[in-house]
């Protein structure tokens, strides 16, 4: 016989999240993640202009709202079959790396960490450094990074005018041309930024920590130094976060960072090996989700978002996207592992994608990503064009792919009659926190926490919260 017991809400989560586990024999039997506020802004955009996307669609979320402006901007750019000159390509990679880089330390920081300050690890050889370097609101840590970062943000002035919801990131480019003066201050914050990283973060060269290649070079280098990653390795050595919470193992990426040719990491997915990744075959189930009934799976560009309030055996307002009919991870880990960073293949070969893979290919992404930026600065042309004005047909579509922080962001378009015909869009979160599809397949968090110990009346171990948080759930994204 199992005991169901709901958890949540839960802090440090952008929006609303109720968990409930079913316990058997002292674990998680079954798990069911219910994304509990609906949203609407699917509807809200029916009807509108289609460049009213650029103003609305950024609203989904305070904290990732340049990712969206840029998956709205590459839906419209491909409706209108133009692309941003090399400035507006530059300054639209810049922008969204900028909030993405930001969102890393920030998750790690203030809302992952926290979490081992709990009273629940007291007697730790760790515990007490941890309470002091990591406690919410009055660590030393978060004091450290929250200036390092508010002036790392200071770029979003110079980049996009403000943040966030800023109007700079459009279909052809950026509307905010920078002089060359502006572009020295950049160069200044990246240095700036760089040094923060390499002092109280890593404690090393980001180069250096990028060219880590495996799981036994990382323990070695672990060993060589301080910086809060050691940190943070040395808790998940202790508690074995190296093979908690891991799903499907199956990992997708639409690519991130537009370069000259290529992309800075590549789309793909990875399951036991390289795959090419198949758009067409993304699909979304409801069957499972309160929304009304529309037979068989359906690709976003068809797909609708009709909600209803009573639906027997619904339990989320997410949908559950599939792809070719699998449950995918997406994040900084499948980022990596898709694009063949060395590391990130190495943790998932050796432990599969665990809470402490996650966490770091997080901060490994902050080592790989930094020194990309300022190249891109170097590549700036002031004087040059920076952006070109789209011509809209009255019928036409378009798909805009993106890597958010949290993992693959997709915007689907189609325009009749001038005006959008319909609107869909499947967040990060969406395809972390999906539920059971109509084949009764757990989405990917439902099945990284089945197994966890647990108890029928005891309080649930801080586990949950750790595999749970290391995916840095969205949930005003993820029902869009």
């Amino acid at each position: 016989m199992s005991t169901r017991r709901i958890v949540g809400p839960f802090n440090r989560v952008e929006g609303d999240l109720e968990i409930s586990l079913d316990i058997e024999q002292g674990k998680v039997a079954a798990a069911y993640v219910n994304s509990p506020l609906y949203r609407g802004f699917e509807q809200i955009l029916q009807g509108k202009l289609p460049a009213d996307a650029l103003v609305l669609v950024p609203r989904i979320c305070g904290i990732c709202s340049v990712a969206q402006s840029a998956a709205a901007a590459l839906a419209l750019a491909d409706a209108a079959g133009i692309a941003p000159p090399p400035n507006g390509r530059l300054a639209a990679n810049l922008t969204l790396a900028t909030e993405n880089m930001a969102d890393h330390l920030t998750h790690f920081y203030l809302f992952f960490m926290p979490d081992f300050a709990r009273a629940d690890y007291a007697g730790r050889a760790w515990h007490a450094a941890t309470v002091e370097r990591f406690r919410a609101t009055v660590g030393s840590a978060p004091n450290q990074m929250l200036p390092a970062r508010a002036s790392f943000m200071g770029m979003m002035g110079l980049l996009a005018g403000k943040w966030p919801h800023t109007l700079a990131v459009q279909p052809g480019g950026s509307t905010r041309p920078l002089q060359s003066s502006e572009i020295y201050r950049l160069h200044r914050s990246l240095r700036e930024f760089r040094g923060f990283l390499e002092s109280v973060t890593f404690g090393a060269r980001l180069e250096d920590v990028a060219a880590i290649a495996s799981r036994a070079e990382l323990d070695n280098w672990r060993g060589q130094g301080g910086g809060d990653l050691r940190f943070f390795l040395a808790i998940a050595e202790d508690l074995d976060l190296w093979r908690l919470g891991r799903a499907t193992d199956r990992f997708m990426s639409y690519g991130a960072y537009q370069e000259e040719g290529r992309r800075l990491f590549p789309a793909g997915l990875w399951h036991d090996g390289a795959a090419a990744l198949d758009i067409a075959a993304i699909d979304e189930d409801i069957s499972h989700a309160w929304y009304a009934a529309a037979g068989l799976p359906q690709r976003p560009a068809a797909g609708s978002t009709l909600p209803v309030t009573e639906k027997e055996g619904a339990y989320s307002w997410c949908k559950a996207p599939r792809l070719a009919g699998q449950v995918v991870e997406t994040g900084a880990l499948a980022r990596q592992v898709v694009a063949g960073h060395p590391l990130a293949r190495d943790m998932v070969a050796t432990g599969g994608g665990s809470v402490a893979a996650r966490v770091v290919a997080r901060l490994l992404e902050l080592a790989l990503v930094l020194p990309a930026m300022e190249r891109w600065l170097t590549e700036l042309a002031p004087g040059e064009p920076w952006c070109i004005a789209p011509r809209l047909a009255d019928e036409t579509s378009g798909i805009g792919l993106i890597e958010a922080a949290r993992g693959s962001l997709g915007h689907w378009l189609t325009v009749r009659r001038g005006r959008i015909h319909n609107y869909q869009i499947i967040a990060p979160t969406t395809w972390n926190f999906s539920p059971r599809d109509a084949s009764g397949q757990p989405g990917a968090l439902e099945q990284a926490l089945a197994g966890l110990p647990a108890d029928a009346t005891a309080p649930l171990p801080a586990a949950i919260h750790h595999v749970v948080r290391s995916f840095d759930p969205c949930m005003v994204c993820t029902v869009h």
